[in-house]
Parts: structure tokens; sequence; C-alpha cells
């Protein structure tokens, strides 16, 4: 087993890109309980400046902005946990070159400015849902050969070998996530968001919901707040590798709007759109690596998840 560098965490200097954004907010706010000093830029394309404690610094920036040195050089940035990219598959396929040039590019900048810095750890947040395409097996591990269908996967996986290379370069710390479907508070219900959002607002809102595809789409639905548990655990050492985080079970979209209908109380049936282009059927992604490793494992359920999602809905978003 690899030994991990632990870090004397307490108190650090942390840049999270994407902090306006769903999860990266969430991770903001953990970050700020322990007690670190969190600078936060995100363009805004998809974060919320409302979702960003008033506790930390905020940038709107782009990650591909020539004077992002200067972020990193007045704060004294030690850490950095990168969140941000375009997320969106169909988006993509629309757009290859921005979700490579943000998504690649934006994030050699932000490596580059790293090691200018000498910071003690990079975080990367990447995707087991796009980087495996259709999986050869499930659930998932990290040993799958990365096989992207579409544009924004091709850009998320092609960025990892960016950074195991800037750490054989120049010695860059680093924790690669392949995250899930990840949901929770502050998951935009609007547009091209994640399904349980989507699907929570129209339903608390009355309106038609409508499945893409006939709905036997599998996939890995995690809680935020395990996501940003793991994010914490990387803060506080290097691993200079990648882990899945998942459950290891799947739930099919149909199944998913089912239980949503019950919680919310939703009295009509789906309608059923055209399917995505580029779509994966099934992703199940296997965490055992990060629970040998760390001890890491999914602590909420979907239902408890689902519960505290609609709860938030409801109050911020309806």
């Amino acid at each position: 087993m690899q030994n991990d560098t632990q870090r004397n965490g307490a108190g650090m200097n942390i840049l999270v890109t994407g902090g306006a954004g769903f999860i990266g907010s969430n991770i903001v706010d953990a970050y700020l309980a322990l007690g670190h000093s969190v600078v936060v830029i995100d363009d805004l394309s998809s974060g919320r400046e409302k979702n960003v404690s008033k506790d930390a610094l905020f940038y709107k920036m782009d990650i591909r902005d020539k004077n992002l040195q200067e972020i990193f050089t007045k704060h004294r940035i030690e850490f950095v946990c990168h969140q941000a990219a375009r997320g969106d598959v169909r988006g993509s396929v629309e757009r290859p070159m921005e979700y490579a040039d943000v998504n690649v590019c934006g994030g050699i900048n932000l490596l580059q400015c790293s090691v200018q810095s000498r910071v003690k750890g990079f975080i990367y947040s990447s995707t087991g849902g796009c980087v495996y395409g259709e999986p050869q097996f499930v659930p998932t591990t990290e040993e799958h050969p990365m096989q992207p269908r579409d544009p924004y996967g091709a850009s998320k996986a092609s960025f990892e070998l960016y950074v195991d290379t800037y750490r054989q370069l120049y010695g860059l710390e680093y924790t690669i996530f392949r995250y899930p479907n990840v949901f929770g508070p502050r998951q935009n219900p609007f547009g091209e968001a994640g399904v349980v959002s989507i699907f929570t607002k129209k339903m608390l809102q009355h309106e038609q919901v409508i499945i893409n595809g006939d709905g036997t789409q599998v996939r890995d639905y995690i809680f935020v707040k395990d996501v940003v548990r793991a994010n914490m655990l990387a803060t506080e050492r290097n691993a200079n590798t990648v882990f899945n985080l998942g459950s290891g079970r799947g739930t099919d979209v149909n199944t998913l709007f089912g239980e949503l209908k019950k919680i919310t109380g939703y009295p009509h049936e789906a309608l059923h759109g055209p399917a995505k282009l580029g779509e994966v059927q099934r992703s199940i992604l296997s965490a055992e690596k990060i629970n040998k490793r760390w001890g890491w494992e999914q602590q909420f359920s979907l239902i408890e998840g689902l519960q505290q999602t609609i709860d938030f809905i409801k109050i911020h978003e309806v």
C-alpha cells in the first residue's frame, strides 16, 4: 500500500475554484468550519454568488485568466481544491473547443500557478460517470480504462493526465476524485443541472417531469456531504492517485422518479423524451480503494439525501 503524505492542515490558505457552485460551495463551508482561510474564484457561469459564505473571499474570475497568479501571491495560497469546470455533456457536444479550453487549458493555468506558489497539495474533481464511458464492468474500479464518449468526459480525462504529469515534473502532490452523480442542497434546479434537483423543483411546482430516454439508465447517486467529507480527508494528506467516490449501487432514473414522487406527493406520471446524445447506459462506481486507504464510505442513504435535498429546495427554490 502506498504511504500517504500527512500534513498539518490547520489554518491553511485554501483556494477553491468553482466555489460558488453546488459542490464547491459545500466544500467551502466545510473548510471554514475547520478554521481554514478560503479564497473562492468562480466565473458564475453556473455557480451563484449567494452560495458563497460571507467568511470567504470571493473573486469573479475565469480559471483561464492571465492574472490568476496574482490571487495566489496576494493571499499566499497553500492548497488548491479544483472544482470548477464546464460540466454538461450536451453542451460539450455542441461546444467542444470551449470545454477543452476551460477544462484543460484553464486547469493548466491553475497547475502553473500552484507550482509557482509551491502549494502543499492539489485536489481535482473528475467524473466517474463520463471518463469510463460505457463501462466494461460494474461496479467500476479505478483500473478500468478511460474511454469517454463525449468531449466533456474527454476533457476531464485529459486533465487527469496533466495533474500527474505536474507531480512527476515539479513534485506537485495531488488527489483526484472521480465523482458519481452527486446531489444535495444548492444543486441548481434550472436548465442543465442534476436530475434530482430538476425533478424535485418540477414536482414541487406541479409541473410536468420529462425523463430523457426510457428511464432505464442506471447511475450511482451520492449525497454531497459524503463528497465533502472525502475532500476534507484529501486536504489532510496527499494520495498522489485517483479515487472513485460512490455507493457501489445503481439506481435507474425511473426508480429515482418513483422515490421523489413518493416523498413530494407528486400526483402525475413522467413523460419520456428523446435520449441524450453521448449518454452512457449505466455507471456504478466502486469506492473500495478509498475505503481501504482512508476508511471513506457512503454515510447518507439515497432516501436520506433525497429528503434533505427536497427540504432545501422547498425553502430556497420554490
